[in-house]
Order: C-alpha cells, then structure tokens, then sequence
C-alpha cells in the first residue's frame, strides 16, 4: 500500500484584485495498492478521497468527494519518470454548491543530482467536467527544483516549481508557484 496525503495551505488571489484569502485547502488522500516488488516499473490502483477541510469556501470544494486512481512510474539511472491520473465526484455537500466531478492527471520527470538535489517537472492538469467547455481545462507547463534530506531523523522531499498556464479557465491566474514540503517515511 503507497499512501499519499495533500493538506494544501493556500494562498489564493481575490478575482477583483483586492486582496487574497489564505488558508488550509481540502485534503486528498490517496490509496494505491502496488506489487511489492515490481522491478524498475512500479505501478498501483486504488481510492481517491477528498474531505472538505478548507478554512474558507473559496479553498475548497465544501463538500465529500471520492474516485479511483492510477499510478505508474519508471526509474532509469538518474531519471524518475510516470504520471498519475484520478477523477474524484462530489458527494454529502450542501445542496447549494456545485457538482463536483474534476480529473487530474500529474505527469512527472525528474532527474536526480548529487546530494539529494533534482530537477523536476510536475504538472498538475485538470479538468472540470462540470464547467463550459471554454473554462473546464487547466494546463500548465515549467518545472523547478529541490532537495531530499533529513531534519533531524526525519526525511523530508523539498522543492519549488513555477508554471505558466497555457490553458485555463478565465478566472485562473496565468502563472502559478508551488512550494512542496514533504515528510517521507520509506519502509
């Protein structure tokens, strides 16, 4: 079992101009069943969850949601390369707020340098099945950086990203810029 959790904290610019909300985002998390031992291939299939635990509305989804998921990947040398692709449906939300049903698919690359530095490309598209057609896909392209180490007896992924939409919804910024801190705990 590969687990993965998301707890974003965000930072989200008001659609007039005058501020931003900051806050926590909905959580995802992720199940992957995989092979224990499947070489230089890994794979997995398993649930998506998301629980709405954003500090405003405007950071998450306000409602439960849930789907499957994908995972492949393959390691050659220096190089990680594999994507990930889900669907998460909304569910037990106010009847108010609008359907859910979103895909994201996260092809990734990296190539790892000396001392647990590496360069990265990370993209996360997504589409929104529920909006027009004019507004449903987000497509950014960049890359960036980062570093594994240990804080402590800790091991931890850190890295920045910086991507220009070259497809988006009109609402959504043209860029964006992520900072990822992760806690890893290898088996």
């Amino acid at each position: 079992l590969i687990t993965r959790t998301i707890l974003p904290v965000v930072s989200q610019p008001d659609l007039d101009g005058g501020g931003s909300t900051f806050g926590l985002g909905d959580t995802t998390f992720t199940g992957w069943f995989s092979p224990a031992d499947s070489g230089g291939f890994v794979w997995g299939v398993g649930p998506v969850l998301l629980l709405p635990t954003a500090t405003d509305d405007r950071l998450g989804a306000d409602q439960w949601g849930g789907g499957a998921s994908v995972v492949a990947l393959v390691m050659s040398g220096p190089w990680v390369a594999g994507g990930l692709v889900n669907n998460v449906w909304g569910f037990g939300g106010d009847s108010d707020q609008a359907d859910l049903n979103q895909l994201l698919l996260q092809p990734f690359v990296n190539y790892n340098l000396d001392g647990g530095w590496y360069l990265v490309s990370a993209p996360i598209i997504t589409a929104n099945w529920e909006a027009s057609s004019d507004d449903r896909w987000t497509v950014p392209l960049g890359g960036g950086a980062g570093r594994v180490l240990r804080i402590g007896k800790q091991p931890v992924n850190i890295n920045t990203q910086v991507y220009y939409n070259v497809e988006k919804p009109d609402w959504v910024g043209d860029w964006s810029w992520r900072l990822q801190i992760q806690l890893l705990f290898p088996k």
